[in-house]
């Protein structure tokens, strides 16, 4: 009777290459995850095909995509997956590296200069940033964690606010005359505008404090906010700002906000989670809650994962201007 069970199993290696596959949509990257050459999972899938009598993938061009057959059958052996990991992770004890995606100038302005604090809180943590300013999907690129910019809405995540955006004006010290009202201060300056994330910025912001939007004739167009921040440091300009990015730059007095610098640009930065939090290995839950816990306290770190079965208690926050610490 256990000969017959243990034959039913399917392939286990065929198994593991499928599952990769369903996961990425590409056998190159399952075969980068799984240490494996491309052939080999394709050989494998074949194999497990094969197996099963039925086709799981159909190939378009370098990418792959699930037959009906493969979608349910991925979505019945994915959560079984999930539990030989949790197992294994409560017997050997978890693997303590975490991914976390966020965008790149979080990444380079904000993050970094505060990882040794993470490292102190979390020595046997090896966190590795995948900076990026696209929106990776988690799931399919086998990512822990993500910290978002925008309203706090994204299909199948569940979110926790970190800290609001503040979005101002911003140059060096003395680059704008001292008590000229807005519309003739910009008139007489030169823009720094912000093209590949924030090309409406400046008609957005005049708009909120309703002047005419400045013309952009004569611009210095740029591609992220490291750059409009050098940039407008160098006196080449005046740019707009996003705390928390900007606010090491103004404490230091390589910049200033000639018009205030309490400015809410309507989004925020959220902590991105699977909806399915059980999938979350322990190590990722500590640098969540050490995320949560910098930006809102220790008490709201500590809600987090509190009632696991029921998710994190996730919420969207749009009131308060909340930075960083």
């Amino acid at each position: 009777m256990s000969e017959e069970k243990l034959l039913a199993l399917p392939p286990l290696h065929a198994l593991r290459s499928f599952h990769a596959a369903g996961r990425f949509g590409r056998f190159r990257d399952a075969a980068t995850a799984l240490g494996l050459t491309e052939s080999a999972v394709s050989h494998q899938v074949r194999k497990l095909e094969d197996y099963l009598g039925v086709r799981l993938f159909e190939r378009a061009g370098n990418a792959v995509r699930l037959t009906l057959a493969g979608q349910t059958y991925f979505e019945e052996i994915d959560p079984a997956f999930a539990r030989i990991r949790r197992a294994t992770e409560a017997l050997a004890g978890p693997c303590c590296r975490v991914s976390l995606t966020l965008p790149t100038s979080l990444a380079t302005l904000w993050l970094i200069p505060r990882l040794a604090q993470l490292e102190a809180a979390l020595p046997e943590v090896n966190l590795q940033m995948v900076p990026s300013n696209r929106v990776v999907d988690l799931r399919r690129e086998q990512i822990d964690l993500a910290i978002r910019h925008g309203e706090g809405h994204w299909p199948g995540l569940v979110t926790v606010h970190l800290f609001n955006e503040q979005a101002f004006p911003v140059a060096r010290p003395g680059y704008v005359e001292e008590g000229a009202d807005i519309a003739t201060a910009l008139r007489k300056c030169r823009l720094i505008i912000n093209g590949g994330i924030h090309p409406e910025e400046w008609r957005e912001w005049a708009q909120a404090h309703g002047v005419e939007a400045p013309s952009l004739d004569g611009a210095l167009v740029l591609d992220g906010t490291e750059q409009i921040m050098q940039a407008a440091a160098e006196g080449l300009g005046i740019g707009i700002g996003r705390r928390p990015l900007v606010d090491s730059w103004l404490t230091d007095g390589r910049l200033s906000a000639p018009f205030g610098n309490a400015d809410e640009s309507g989004c925020a930065y959220y902590l991105a989670l699977p909806e399915d939090v059980g999938e979350i290995g322990v190590p990722a839950r500590r640098v969540a809650r050490w995320l949560v816990g910098i930006c809102k306290g220790k008490e709201e770190a500590e809600k987090l994962f509190a009632q696991s079965s029921r998710g994190p208690e996730a919420r969207r926050e749009t009131s308060g201007a909340e930075a960083a610490a």
